[in-house]
């Protein structure tokens, strides 16, 4: 073991067989205030430079922080416009040193196990093995990492991921246009891909758009025993006929006698991508006498290159054949996939629209419309993760290479001990500019987003002796005084789940919360109600009696229609609820007596003057209609027990039509209690409200993993926790929304403290501004810890203002 002083400096480099071994000749030879400036494995053992405290600043090694240049005087306050954090802009500040602490010791750890490539970004390569194992191609994998902003966290970075693949995913943006421009479509694919049973749920779905008159089947497999029959059936059970075709003059003959149809679906026969007889297929549907629509059918059990295969076959099969290109792909089997990810590679490689995901063998229950974020979420939830059909094509030679975990822990030591020493010394150099800090804590306090009840609450965490129950009766005071400021005539409620499952929890537990919105504004205010449910228990939380308080009616709005049993007892008990339906939901119009779809009964309802809104960001008229209408049990809902809504409902109907040829582009259908005397126009606001809020509850996930310590779920002080999260996840999104410019600066020096850059006009993401408010609070108690005077100067409002 040795010891040696480097020339010129004052830094020691000391030499033992581990790490362990030098940190403790670093200790006794200059004591515990030494500083460890950096360490390395040498042929000779571990080799690790050190100095004592104090001599950093005067020392020309890379790593010590210049002194924090002070900023000149600050202006006078004008209303509430904050002045930046002193220092932000400067590279060598000991602010920027401690924003990328983090990842310096992801790199010193990483740098143990990784190639060269991975030690630069850990992140990166982490994510790309995520992508690799959730099944998509190596190709498309580094390509949607490829503008990944470096020193991102995983889970930052994971967003960054899904944000970017549903971006790139092409799909059916609107199905009732699909349904109204009608036509031939042609459903294709390999044997065994579901074409008939597909066929016969996409038919389903047209009967209850435009009716059974209006649709026809035709089938061209001949070759497979029952297959007409099977489809015959379908046909028989939908009432809609359906005919047969052995060649292209047939088809010809077929399709010209069904022109009065205004849709046809065609079940072609199966084959092999390998089979010649593909061309001569796509060949006959492209010389029929109508233009028929091609639709290919992927099957997501299926091998990544089977799949290629598959789609270079049926596109480019056919070259000869007018109009050949497909129009689209439907999504098969995926509740047997292992491997979605590969589904969605094809999709964005291809560039093929997802029309439908089919997903069982029920008619016509198991189709759906594709969302984006939610088939790009469930690649990501997969069962398996291996894998198979990518390292072929990866670049991926490097492995991780056995950890020395007596070596890992020096290192993580001797970072946390600098990190701690610098934070030290940023305290010192930002106790002379308090000023400066206190003015933007005061631009947030002033900003009506709650942040000093936020950060009183945030202050809490600590304190054993203040429990859940008091916690709650604070959220609900709190809640009360903003319902009095925030809302009109109602308080508007959503409810969401956040799952606490860990990624090796095998008893997941589901925290329902309910979040408050502006029945003004719709933006949310307050999270005052928790419940704890496990596996399967969660669902809607009714908030109570504190509710009743405020003196105003509480309207749940939901995602969906709740149960007959549900809609009774919240009748009997008097609450208010709103939820959005769809056009195909059985209903009676009370006015009439006539049965019908809620899309029958828009087409006989009188609509207002219309008024001018956006649509896709694009110009619009928008009117509603309401009628008062019973729900009818769904066709053949026999099931014991099943009962119908016995009373009537509220149905509130928006109409968004294009402003120069007045064609209808939106509907959207709203059924709630008849207790709500809010206008129809004030109602038809809420869907889009709630969709707004929800991702609230996502925000409030990561709120919690910031807050999360080493206690049970069940544990008083974890309750604790999840409460004051939820305060701080609504102080987040608040300040989110604000759209003055104190809010700008406020979320750009979050942004900052969080060790993130802002780009000009793009929004700061909810995790950033979380985590750079818990850092936020940090600095303000430590500066007053440290004797600093923040408290909060009175407000200069000019003439103007």
């Amino acid at each position: 073991m040795t010891t040696h002083l480097t020339p010129g400096t004052q830094n020691y480099r000391f030499t033992a067989p581990s790490s362990r071994e030098a940190l403790r000749l670093v200790r006794e030879a200059l004591g515990p205030d030494a500083i460890v400036l950096s360490n390395r494995v040498t042929a000779d053992g571990v080799e690790v430079v050190a100095t004592m405290d104090g001599l950093v600043a005067r020392d020309a090694a890379p790593v010590a922080p210049l002194p924090v240049p002070l900023p000149p005087p600050a202006l006078p306050l004008q209303a509430v416009a904050p002045l930046p954090l002193p220092a932000l802009d400067d590279g060598n500040s000991l602010l920027r040193e401690i924003h990328s602490m983090r990842g310096m010791i992801e790199e010193q750890l990483a740098g143990m196990a990784w190639n060269e490539h991975q030690r630069r970004d850990p992140v990166r390569g982490h994510l790309l093995r995520t992508l690799l194992g959730a099944g998509f191609s190596a190709r498309l994998a580094k390509d949607i990492l490829e503008d990944l902003p470096t020193g991102l966290s995983h889970a930052c970075g994971m967003d960054h991921a899904r944000a970017e693949l549903a971006r790139r995913l092409p799909v059916l943006e609107d199905e009732n246009t699909l349904m109204d421009e009608g036509g031939v479509y042609a459903l294709m694919g390999p044997t065994g891909v579901g074409k008939t049973t597909t066929t016969a749920k996409l038919a389903a779905r047209c009967v209850l758009h435009f009716g059974a008159d209006k649709l026809a089947l035709v089938t061209t497999d001949s070759y497979r025993i029952g297959a007409y029959e099977q489809l015959r059936i379908y046909g028989q059970i939908l009432g809609v006929s359906v005919h047969a075709v052995k060649d292209a003059a047939d088809l010809a003959h077929v399709l010209a006698g069904l022109r009065d149809k205004h849709m046809v679906l065609i079940d072609t026969v199966g084959m092999s991508q390998r089979d010649r007889a593909v061309s001569d297929q796509i060949a006959m549907l492209g010389g029929a006498s109508r233009p028929v629509k091609r639709l290919l059918l992927l099957n997501a059990s299926s091998h990544g290159d089977t799949l290629n295969e598959v789609v270079e076959a049926y596109r480019h099969g056919g070259k000869s054949a007018k109009g050949s290109d497909l129009a689209g792909c439907i999504f098969t089997k995926v509740d047997e996939a292992t491997h979605p990810g590969v589904l969605v590679d094809m999709a964005i490689r291809h560039q093929l629209p997802v029309h439908y995901i089919s997903s069982g063998q029920k008619v016509p229950e198991h189709l759906m419309l594709v969302d984006r974020l939610a088939l790009v979420d469930s690649v990501f939830h997969a069962k398996s993760r291996s894998a198979l059909f990518v390292p072929g094509e990866a670049d991926l030679d490097e492995r991780p290479a056995p950890l020395s975990n007596e070596a890992e822990v020096a290192a993580a030591e001797a970072v946390n001990e600098r990190l701690r020493t610098q934070c030290q010394q940023l305290i010192r150099a930002l106790t002379h500019n308090a000023q400066e800090l206190a003015s933007n804590a005061s631009a947030l306090a002033h900003g009506q987003i709650g942040f000093e009840e936020t950060r009183a609450l945030w202050r809490k965490l600590g304190d054993a002796k203040l429990g859940e129950q008091a916690i709650s009766q604070t959220l609900h005071s709190q809640a009360l005084t903003d319902i009095y400021a925030d809302c009109s005539d109602y308080v508007l409620a959503v409810t969401g789940d956040t799952s606490l499952a860990g990624e090796d929890d095998a008893d997941p537990r589901v925290l329902t919360s309910t979040v408050l919105l502006s029945d003004r504004t719709g933006r949310p205010f307050a999270a005052p109600q928790q419940i704890l449910a496990g596996p399967g228990q969660a669902g809607i939380s009714l908030p109570g009696d504190w509710a009743q308080k405020s003196g105003k009616p509480l309207v749940h709005l939901l995602a969906r229609l709740p149960g007959a049993a549900l809609i009774e007892q919240w009748r009997s008990s008097g609450n208010q609820w709103a939820a959005s339906a769809t056009a195909a939901l059985r209903i009676l119009d009370t006015g009439n007596g006539t049965p019908g779809t809620l899309a029958k009964l828009a087409a006989g309802l009188t609509f207002s003057a219309p008024q001018a809104t956006t649509y896709r960001r694009k110009p619009a008229w928008v009117s509603v209609a309401e009628a008062q209408v019973v729900v009818r049990p769904p066709v053949g809902d026999d099931a014991p027990g099943a009962q119908a809504v016995v009373s009537s409902l509220r149905c509130v109907v928006r109409r968004i039509v294009d402003v120069d040829s007045g064609k209808p582009l939106a509907h959207s259908y709203m059924l709630a209690s008849n207790g709500i005397q809010a206008t129809a126009l004030q109602v038809a606001k809420w869907p889009g409200w709630r969709i707004a809020a929800e991702p609230y509850f996502k925000l409030l996930k990561q709120g919690i993993g910031q807050l999360a310590s080493d206690v049970q779920p069940d544990d008083a002080t974890m309750r604790k926790q999840w409460l004051i999260a939820g305060q701080v996840s609504t102080t987040v999104f608040r300040l989110q929304y604000v759209q003055d410019a104190w809010a700008d600066a406020a979320r750009k020096v979050l942004a900052r403290l969080a060790g993130r850059s802002v780009r000009p006009g793009r929004p700061v993401p909810g995790p950033v501004l979380l985590e750079g408010l818990s850092k936020f609070f940090v600095l303000l108690d430590a500066l007053e810890s440290d004797g600093a005077d923040l408290s909060p100067q009175p407000r200069r409002v000019t003439a103007q203002a």
